[in-house]
């Protein structure tokens, strides 16, 4: 016997009243000039990632910066976005397959449901992957529950 389907309400969810995502958003990252990109939702990810390329380092006033492009729009390579953020580190991060990579690592705002907070985001080559961008358990942490049945909730 199959048991009924329960609808959740969300709006009594905590004290708090996170707001519930889906297991994909539309987001936007507006220090970047990024005004929409899809991201997966992935709390089994600790970091979030940008698949980003033609990365180049360089000095500006004595900071580290990263010069970087960006095709936000899945399979479209014609809409490029060149930007740039301050270089925070270099990290180790563990891609999807296991395997370890060294990759850069910026801080910028994220905007989604209305907020918009710093996150740390790694660069690297997601061309492969189904989506442009990862959005980590540490970017969503206290700020939103997921619903992984769901997508598109908050996006504009």
């Amino acid at each position: 016997m199959r048991s009924q389907k329960q609808k959740i309400d969300y709006s009594k969810n905590t004290k708090n009243k996170l707001l519930v995502i889906g297991w994909r958003e539309i987001v936007a990252l507006p220090n970047l000039g990024i005004t929409e990109v899809k991201a997966k939702i992935d709390t089994g990810a600790r970091s979030s990632a940008l698949h980003a390329f033609h990365l180049q380092k360089f000095q500006r006033d004595g900071q580290e910066m990263i010069r970087f492009q960006v095709h936000p729009y899945q399979r479209d390579s014609k809409h490029t976005v060149t930007t740039e953020a301050q270089l925070l580190e270099y990290r180790e991060v563990r891609n999807s397959g296991g395997h370890a990579q060294l990759r850069p690592v910026v801080l910028t705002d994220v905007e989604l449901g209305g907020k918009q907070w710093e996150i740390e985001l790694t660069l690297t080559n997601r061309d492969v992957m189904g989506f442009r961008m990862l959005l980590g358990r540490q970017a969503v942490r206290d700020r939103f529950l997921v619903d992984p049945g769901k997508s598109f909730i908050q996006s504009h």
